[in-house]
C-alpha cells in the first residue's frame, strides 16, 4: 500500500469514529419518584447557590469597606498609615 491509501484509510476511520461518538444513547423515562427526587435535588441546589452568592456578596461589601476606611477618597493610604510605617526605620537610624 502506498501513502496516500493509508492515510485515506486513517481519515476514513477518523471520521466514522467520530460520527459514532456523537450519537446519542436513548434516555430512560423517568417515573413520579424519580422526578420528585430531581425536582428536591434541583431545588436544594438553587438554594445553595443563591446562599453561597448572597455570602460572597457580604465578603466583598467587607474587604470593600476596609480598603476605603485605609486607603481614604484618594486611593491613596492615608498620612497615618505611612507615619506607622516610619516610625520603626527612625528608630532604627538613632
Amino acid at each position: 500500500m502506498n501513502r496516500g491509501s493509508i492515510l485515506a484509510a486513517v481519515t476514513l476511520a477518523i471520521a466514522l469514529s467520530a460520527g459514532l461518538a456523537q450519537a446519542k444513547i436513548a434516555v430512560a423515562p423517568m417515573d413520579d419518584a424519580a422526578k420528585a427526587k430531581a425536582e428536591e435535588t434541583k431545588a436544594k441546589a438553587a438554594g445553595a447557590a443563591k446562599k453561597e452568592t448572597e455570602q460572597l456578596a457580604k465578603a466583598q461589601d467587607r474587604v470593600a469597606e476596609r480598603y476605603k476606611k485605609s486607603h481614604g477618597k484618594e486611593g491613596k493610604p492615608e498620612a497615618r498609615i505611612e507615619a506607622k510605617a516610619a516610625k520603626p526605620m527612625a528608630a532604627a537610624k538613632k
